[in-house]
């Protein structure tokens, strides 16, 4: 059976995620600047997709791989301008790369959280610590469950270039994951996504487990202190 993410990374997710731009990757960017230190570091981009953040790792002097699943997302990043050099096509949860290979690996833009299954997540961090170095660092950009919880508009419609797109958002299985359906009118096309709400606790516990270690934590791009009402959970996490 195709899972959802098999499906929808590609030209239209690309399409309808407009406003995800150079200036959102450079704030990510800057701020695993000043947590990891790039120049001359190994770095891989977990789910790089279209090539964004691997271009502005590499720029600031890392030697850069990037790995997604999807086709589609990685030919936009081998073509890009710049293109990103080093691509190769995975899954997460098997890394098919050596053990120790990388001082960094960064996942960024809710990259995670897409099985159905917690043990397959923890499979994805397991995957991570073994392609560290001993004192390699995770650098984890996710969602804030909680304020996802909190803020979550049920429905609404928006017009993303010339379609207009109806979407539609809920919390199932006692809140444990968030879906949210995007159905383009004009074409009477439905994609799906679902993400699993892991609090930062949740993550920090899965990272432990697998012999991470959190050393520090934000809430934003900007380095704000993560709280129930900052957008984002990031986690930086140093292997033993």
């Amino acid at each position: 059976m195709t899972e959802w993410f098999e499906r929808w990374f590609g030209e239209e997710y690309l399409q309808l995620y407009p406003h995800r731009d150079d200036a959102d990757a450079e704030r990510a960017v800057s701020l695993v600047d000043r947590v990891a230190k790039l120049d001359g570091a190994r770095v891989l981009d977990l789910a790089c997709g279209p090539g964004r953040h691997a271009v502005r790792l590499a720029q600031r002097g890392a030697d850069v791989l990037g790995l997604d699943l999807s086709l589609p997302l990685l030919t936009r990043a081998r073509h890009g301008d710049p293109p990103v050099d080093k691509l190769v096509r995975g899954d997460m949860r098997f890394l098919p790369v050596r053990d120790e290979t990388f001082d960094l690996v960064v996942n960024l833009f809710t990259s995670f959280g897409y099985f159905a299954e917690d043990a397959e997540h923890l499979q994805v961090i397991r995957s991570i610590a073994a392609v560290l170095r001993p004192g390699g660092r995770l650098f984890m950009d996710y969602l804030n469950a909680e304020a996802v919880r909190s803020t979550l508009v049920p429905r609404e419609e928006q017009v993303v270039g010339a379609r207009r797109v109806a979407i539609k958002r809920s919390l199932i299985d006692d809140g444990k994951y968030v879906v949210k359906e995007m159905h383009i009118l004009d074409e009477d096309e439905t994609f799906l996504e679902r993400v699993r709400l892991f609090s930062a606790d949740d993550l920090t516990a899965m990272m432990e487990t697998a012999g991470l270690h959190v050393v520090e934590r934000f809430g934003s791009y900007a380095g704000d202190e993560l709280t129930g009402e900052t957008p984002r959970t990031i986690l930086v996490a140093q292997r033993s």
